[in-house]
């Protein structure tokens, strides 16, 4: 209740919270693009419902996280050296996780140009992933963003309170956005190579940061804007070539 107040009372506290909402949107972008490849693979009638069973079962996994504050920090404390290096646990998961996400970008990108006739990775008809797995690897992959975006959160503030609200705002942003996000790509096949791309970059960044190179958030999702602008204006040359030419006829 007094951090309640305290929020309600201090502009230090709003400012807190308006950057952490701010920063949690922004990693939400990384976690709905997963959200969207991954469940686009399920037959129709699943998606919609497996995005909002992942993501609802997301926010619990990141309430319960924060939860656990104290452990989360302690996440950070050195539990091995190798290769000249000093790992702690948050190391390890941003490793492993980034790994799934190289492995899982590669993956989609040779099915997607493999010449030999390989199950469509958007066919509906042909499901290559189940819901239950879909479900679980959406958990994994937000535990991994999860971690990282606390630890991150706990050097700008202390406040529980702000951390919860903050997650609650973003993950509500999420459960909005996944379906019309998920939809967009679908229809827009071309969009799909650029999806993986991102998720290819997070991967990679991710795997530097748990080496200890950390590569400023600022540049890879400003290259991820740019790129995403080019693919809009590919998007409307073609549709106006499409309408010349279906006028000529």
């Amino acid at each position: 209740m007094e951090s309640l107040l305290a929020l309600a009372t201090e502009p230090a506290a709003w400012a807190a919270l308006v950057t952490l909402v701010a920063m949690e949107l922004v990693l939400a972008v990384d976690n709905l693009v997963f959200v969207a490849i991954v469940t686009n693979k399920l037959p129709a009638h699943q998606q919609a419902s497996a995005r909002r069973i992942g993501i609802g079962l997301a926010l619990g996994l990141r309430l319960a996280l924060l939860a656990t504050l104290t452990w989360i920090v302690g996440l950070e404390a050195s539990v091995f050296s190798a290769f000249g290096f000093d790992f702690s646990w948050r190391d390890i998961i941003l490793i492993a996780g980034g790994l799934f996400l190289v492995w899982k970008a590669t993956k989609e990108i040779h099915h997607s140009v493999d010449p030999e006739p390989t199950p469509d990775m958007f066919d509906n008809r042909k499901p290559t992933l189940g819901y239950s797995s879909a479900i679980i690897q959406i958990l994994l992959l937000d535990m991994v963003f999860s971690i990282d975006s606390i630890l991150t959160a706990v050097g700008m503030t202390t406040n529980l309170s702000i951390m919860v609200i903050a997650v609650i705002i973003a993950v509500g942003a999420m459960m909005v956005a996944a379906d019309p996000l998920s939809r967009f790509v679908e229809q827009n096949p071309t969009v799909v190579m650029l999806a993986l791309g991102f998720l290819l970059i997070i991967g990679v960044t991710l795997i530097a940061d748990g080496f200890g190179h950390h590569v400023p958030k600022g540049y890879i999702y400003t290259a991820m804007a740019f790129s995403a602008g080019v693919e809009f204006l590919n998007m409307v040359a073609r549709k106006r070539r499409a309408r010349l030419k279906a006028a000529s006829r």
